[in-house]
């Protein structure tokens, strides 16, 4: 039987969603090409992220190198501390992940346990080679940094980035400055990571060369209770599962205020979490009940995160809830340690006093967001198969086909498409039957279909085809641009287009 997530792949690769990156010589597991439908969705849930995050007045995207000094990493940490775990096959030496091996074989979480104890769960369950089925060494710490050689003599020792926050990090003196010295402040990066995974899995969601969306806030750690709209917000509810309800895997809508008075989590951050809920319910149009905020205890975040809470989303094809991205109050541990490492003051005047600021990140995969959409927008009917993707995030907005390739048609059907594609993303097709074409623009989730016709040479008017529903509507052609702009602006309805057929 093929499953689901067979049948979205097939498409992505055969529409030009992504397929494996230089797949003509061979494949690497972790490395993916955007096609040009897979690229269109990206920059789409990409914009829709800027106009979401970057609503405040002192905060903007920069974009910085994906090649960085030895330095920076040593100051961050990463050189020390950014680590798998590898486990190591005695007998054909293929070399795997542990934690996610026991994960899978045993059912047991593993994000916060020690390489001797998952060495003693390997041990307890009898875990072999899933290759050969040998005995396993002793389970190590793997480095996933890319290291470069930089330079003619190639002494200089530099690394890709493994995650796009350091940028901001680094920029933080100069954008403090050309800012007029206001906090809070955030600094956004969208842009490239690498990380070298041991065993890259799961297709197109956990991957070497990736995508991420993160913001840093950095502010007075005075004022992390305070925020401007907490009285809009303090009766909001959040779809949150913390530490404490896990054993019963019970989740427990709260408000704002309750999670502030209660758990103790302070305005600030509530309110990030707020503005991520809103995004993926009202923006991304992701059911309610397929996401969640997991609270992350200390044991499993890293060190320096003082909360932690990850939006996870229910994906089907993954079997159950995953993170598609973390919220975290870093404290001032990133700018106090390239002080540090740099010599350079990162400390800041205002408000009468001197202090490092403190940074909340919102860090978001992209690719990972992608995979969401396809999980979630995908649909089978009796005779098709569909993406549902909201207006805002389909890659294709409206596409043109004449009936026939003959009679004046095509030639009409093409400057309809020229003016269109002024305003919206748009594709024109002829080849093949309108029902075969119709098919083919629902298995891509373009929105909208015109169809011209005979009729059209008559009374210049087209078929508006609605891609959920199969509605028709018959419009004049001098109202395409007007109507289509008020539907997808959800103005009106699909039935408020035109005539129907």
């Amino acid at each position: 039987m093929v499953t689901k997530t067979e049948k979205i792949m097939s498409i992505a690769q055969k529409r030009g969603f992504f397929f494996p990156s230089g797949e003509i010589y061979s494949v690497k597991a972790g490395f993916w090409t955007y096609g040009h439908l897979g690229t269109l969705l990206k920059q789409r849930w990409e914009n829709l992220w800027r106009k979401t995050f970057l609503d405040n007045p002192n905060y903007y995207e920069i974009e910085d190198t994906n090649i960085l000094t030895k330095e920076v990493f040593e100051s961050s940490g990463h050189l020390k501390n950014f680590n798998d775990p590898l486990v190591e096959c005695n007998k054909c030496k293929f070399r795997f992940r542990a934690d996610q091996y026991v994960e899978d074989e045993t059912g047991e979480e593993t994000e916060a346990l020690t390489t001797s104890e998952m060495d003693k769960l390997i041990t307890k369950h009898k875990l072999k080679c899933p290759e050969c089925g040998g005995e396993l060494g002793k389970t190590q710490l793997f480095n996933m940094m890319f290291e470069l050689k930089v330079g003619a003599t190639g002494k200089d020792i530099m690394h890709l980035r493994p995650e796009t926050a350091q940028a901001p990090y680094l920029a933080f003196k100069r954008e403090f400055l050309a800012l007029r010295e206001k906090l809070p402040m955030g600094l956004a990066v969208i842009g490239k990571a690498f990380r070298n995974e041991i065993s890259p899995r799961q297709g197109f969601f956990r991957l070497r060369e990736f995508t991420q969306a993160e913001l840093q806030i950095f502010f007075d750690p005075d004022t992390i209770d305070e925020t401007e709209d907490w009285n809009k917000i303090k009766s909001y509810k959040l779809r949150t599962l913390l530490v404490k309800e896990r054993s019963s895997k019970t989740l427990k809508e709260k408000t704002c205020e309750q999670l502030n008075k209660t758990e103790k989590i302070p305005k600030l951050y509530i309110s990030q979490m707020v503005k991520i809920q809103k995004f993926y319910l009202d923006v991304l149009d992701i059911p309610k009940e397929k996401i969640r905020f997991k609270e992350i205890s200390e044991k499993e975040r890293a060190f320096y995160n003082r909360i932690q809470f990850d939006m996870e989303i229910d994906l089907e094809t993954l079997g159950g809830f995953r993170e598609v991205l973390g919220l975290h109050y870093r404290g001032d541990h990133d700018l106090s340690g390239h002080q540090k490492g740099s010599k350079t003051k990162l400390e800041v005047f205002l408000n009468n006093k001197r202090f490092i600021p403190h940074v909340i990140e919102l860090s978001f995969g992209v690719d990972r967001n992608i995979w969401n959409l396809l999980d979630n927008f995908f649909k089978e009917e009796k005779n098709r198969t569909l993406f549902t993707f909201p207006h805002s995030l389909s890659p294709i907005d409206v596409a043109i086909f004449p009936l026939i390739r003959k009679n004046n048609l095509p030639e009409v059907a093409k400057k309809i498409f020229n003016d269109l594609n002024q305003d919206f993303n748009c594709t024109y097709d002829e080849t093949g039957s309108i029902g075969r074409m119709y098919r083919r623009m629902d298995e891509i989730g373009c929105s909208t279909m015109i169809t011209v016709d005979h009729q059209t040479l008559k009374d210049k008017s087209v078929t508006l085809r609605d891609k959920n529903t199969m509605k028709q509507t018959r419009i004049k052609i001098e109202k395409l641009k007007e109507k289509i702009k008020k539907l997808f602006n959800d103005e009106i309805k699909f039935e408020e287009t035109g005539k129907k057929v």
